[in-house]
């Protein structure tokens, strides 16, 4: 069976920390990876420390199966971090769930990472050869292993000397037995940002959601190239880089959750806006507009409203089914798609329904979504996405197939539509997304899915390619 998800990007982690001498920090940390579980539902962890001892307790599957039972528990923890994961590099393996946690001369350190190295098998290599043995095949272990390496002398230090060697997408929180460490790439490809508690303690979170679930005030978004230190003195920010802003553009259109807001832009607003000029530009005539839950939901209320017609429920999406995977007959196929969503004869037939969704990856589902549609009654179907056509792979943490494999890499608009079955098909232009977002700057966002144009020059390394040489390696090893 195939699901709806399954044709969708899927971005690789979130991440969050707490520091605090007054809450208990490992429960605010399970309520903030609930807030981030969007960002990844293969597996979660949670590292605490009483500032003598450090403990970490990981698991695969949801935030709320791994922890069913009890969240880490230790007496006078009062920094924590944890992590969700959706794997891109490295295998969905226990091993490589995170947070990592190393013993090494200078103490303990645990990490956890989102984003993906573009260098990351190259250091890897460099450090294998040198005698570094590694327990995991995921590219974070490569920063742990630089920063237990380094010969610098505080951790701040260490850190900064490890991030001078690394290239691509990476936001981290990084534990000591006394410190809590937040850390943004100079591109800023990923979101990170801080928040304070009554007690006086802090909170990093991938998303502002994180720290309204916890009850912190927002403080102000980490920029890129910068580090924020925080520990019984309070906090310091350190730039360790020349920012050099490329934020994914995919965070407003579908990965974030709507109630975020990322370097002041207000992503439902944002997505509100996407409907609206999609409508302007699509111009497509219908009688209701519906989308495609739940990620297109806010542009399909702004193309409704744009457009005058009345938006209205007409898939329903079945939220307890978890994830269904690739059987071998038509049949069950067919029905993995009715299991994730389904129809409301009512609402759609006779109807020409205008259907709003956020991207087409492969294609597979959206054809799948139009027939039943069809089945429902639907006199005719058009489809309106909100974002531009996605061609190109991405390097910087999303869960992207090879470029042979993204339908708008090898077929027109016109192509894609037949191969849908739609009546129409309309993609959002550069032009008009680029206008959705009036808080930031659309010259310091990464377009490269869309337009081939990587932020960083070097070559990137894909995460199957890590994979594939961490494999070889292996390989290699055993004769």
């Amino acid at each position: 069976m195939i699901d709806y998800e399954a044709d969708k990007l899927k971005e690789e982690c979130g991440v969050f920390g707490v520091y605090s001498r007054d809450f208990n920090v490992s429960e605010l940390t399970y309520y903030g990876l609930i807030s981030l579980q969007h960002r990844g539902q293969e597996s979660t962890g949670i590292a605490v420390t009483d500032g003598a001892w450090m403990e970490v307790s990981r698991g695969m599957g949801l935030v709320r199966e791994v922890f069913r039972h009890q969240v880490p528990q230790m007496e006078n923890q009062y920094i924590a971090i944890g992590h969700v994961r959706y794997s891109t590099t490295g295998s969905s393996l226990i091993v490589n769930t995170q947070p990592l946690m190393v013993n090494y001369s200078g103490g303990k350190i645990a990490l956890a990472h989102n984003g993906n190295l573009t260098n990351a098998a190259e250091l890897r290599r460099e450090l294998e050869d040198n005698g570094t043995i590694f327990q995991t095949t995921i590219d974070s272990e490569v920063v742990v292993n630089l920063i237990a390496r380094s010969r610098k002398v505080t951790v701040e230090e260490k850190i900064i000397d490890s991030l001078k060697k690394i290239r691509g997408a990476y936001c981290l929180t990084i534990m000591t037995e006394d410190k809590l460490i937040g850390v943004r790439d100079p591109q800023g490809f990923r979101p990170l940002c801080l928040g304070r508690l009554e007690d006086g303690g802090y909170v990093l979170s991938s998303e502002s959601c994180g720290l309204d679930v916890v009850g912190a005030e927002f403080v102000r978004d980490i920029a890129p190239g910068e580090m924020v230190v925080i520990d019984e003195n309070g906090v310091e920010f350190h730039k360790f880089a020349a920012p050099k802003p490329s934020m994914c553009v995919f965070e407003f259109i579908y990965f974030a959750r709507p109630d975020s807001v990322i370097d002041g832009q207000s992503v439902h607003e944002a997505r509100f806006e996407m409907g609206r000029i999609l409508a302007q530009e699509a111009g497509c005539k219908g009688d209701i507009v519906i989308s495609v839950p739940d990620s297109g939901n806010t542009a399909a209320e702004g193309y409704a409203y744009e457009s005058g017609l009345p938006y209205m429920s007409g898939l329903v999406k079945n939220r307890y089914i978890g994830r269904t995977f690739i059987q071998p007959s038509q049949k069950q196929r067919d029905t993995a798609v009715k299991l994730k969503l389904n129809a409301i004869r009512s609402v759609v037939e006779g109807k020409s329904i205008i259907m709003v969704d956020d991207s087409i990856v492969r294609g597979t589902t959206s054809g799948k979504i139009v027939k039943m549609l069809r089945n429902a009654g639907a006199k005719e179907v058009h489809m309106v996405v909100s974002s531009p056509p996605i061609g190109y792979p991405c390097f910087y943490g999303i869960d992207t197939s090879a470029r042979k494999e993204l339908i708008a890499a090898t077929k027109t608009v016109d192509e894609i539509c037949e191969y849908i079955d739609a009546d129409s098909l309309h993609f959002l232009s550069m032009e008009g997304l680029k206008k959705c977002m009036p808080m930031l700057n659309a010259e310091h966002m990464c377009y490269a899915c869309f337009n081939g144009g990587y932020p960083i020059e070097q070559k990137s390394q894909s995460p199957a390619e890590v994979d594939k040489y961490i494999f070889e390696t292996r390989r290699k090893k055993q004769g």
